[in-house]
């Protein structure tokens, strides 16, 4: 049998899982005549990541079958949706996609420290690491 490793410190880590999304959307503010004012369909990568410290115990920061089940009501919401139609996301811009999944996961995943949305197929995308300071300040 394979001896573990004993650790005898606290181990920060930071742990992420993508899943992927097809969806179609159009930005309400593009230019009359612009193709982003009419629907349109991307391939788009989302990544979640915590920051935690691994449980000496288990030896994880977070189960990712845990973080898999967390995930897996916003990745129906927009898989295959216009995006513009669901609820909170009627001007779906990569940083309104990004904030919208912080809202649904924040009190679902302890540690979420960023979100990643890609459209790879254009070489683009945004990360957002929460609210600013400013912000939850002033929700206090």
């Amino acid at each position: 049998m394979a001896r573990q490793t004993e650790i005898p410190y606290l181990v920060a880590m930071r742990i992420y899982r993508d899943f992927l999304f097809e969806a179609a959307h159009y930005l309400p503010s593009a230019p009359p005549g612009h193709p982003n004012s009419r629907i349109h369909g991307h391939s788009f990568r989302a990544r979640v990541i915590i920051d935690g410290e691994m449980n000496a115990d288990t030896g994880v920061v977070f189960h990712f079958d845990d973080l898999s089940a967390a995930i897996e009501e916003s990745r129906a919401a927009l898989d295959h949706r216009l995006l513009n139609d669901v609820e909170g996301l009627s001007a779906p811009t990569l940083e309104r996609i990004a904030v919208w999944l912080w809202q649904r996961l924040a009190n679902k995943v302890p540690g979420l420290a960023q979100i990643e949305i890609h459209r790879d197929s254009c070489h683009e995308g945004v990360i957002y690491t929460g609210p600013s300071r400013a912000t939850r300040l002033a929700a206090e």
